[in-house]
C-alpha cells in the first residue's frame, strides 16, 4: 500500500514538473514573435521569408508544449506505474 502511495505522489510531482515545461514555448514564441515584427518595421520587402521562418519555428516550439501535456495526461490518468505494483 505504501508503494502505490509514493509512485502516485511522484508521479503528481511529475505532473507538475511537466506543466512547468510547459512555459517555455510559451516565453520563447513571445520573444520570436516580438523580434519579428521588430524585423519587419527594419526590412518590410522581407516580411514573406520573415514571418514563414517565424511561424515554423513557432510551430516548432509548440510541439514542447504538446509533449508536456500528453506526457502530464497519461502520468494523470493513465498511470502505467500503479499496474506494476
Amino acid at each position: 500500500m505504501m508503494e502505490r502511495a509514493i509512485i502516485l505522489a511522484a508521479s503528481a510531482i511529475g505532473v507538475g514538473l511537466a506543466m512547468i515545461a510547459g512555459l517555455g514555448p510559451g516565453i520563447g514564441e513571445g520573444y520570436a514573435v516580438g523580434q519579428a515584427c521588430a524585423a519587419i518595421g527594419r526590412q518590410p520587402e522581407a516580411q514573406g521569408k520573415i514571418q514563414s521562418t517565424m511561424i515554423l519555428g513557432c510551430a516548432i516550439a509548440e510541439t514542447t508544449g504538446i509533449y508536456s501535456l500528453v506526457v502530464a495526461l497519461i502520468l494523470l490518468f493513465m498511470n502505467p506505474l500503479v499496474n506494476m505494483l
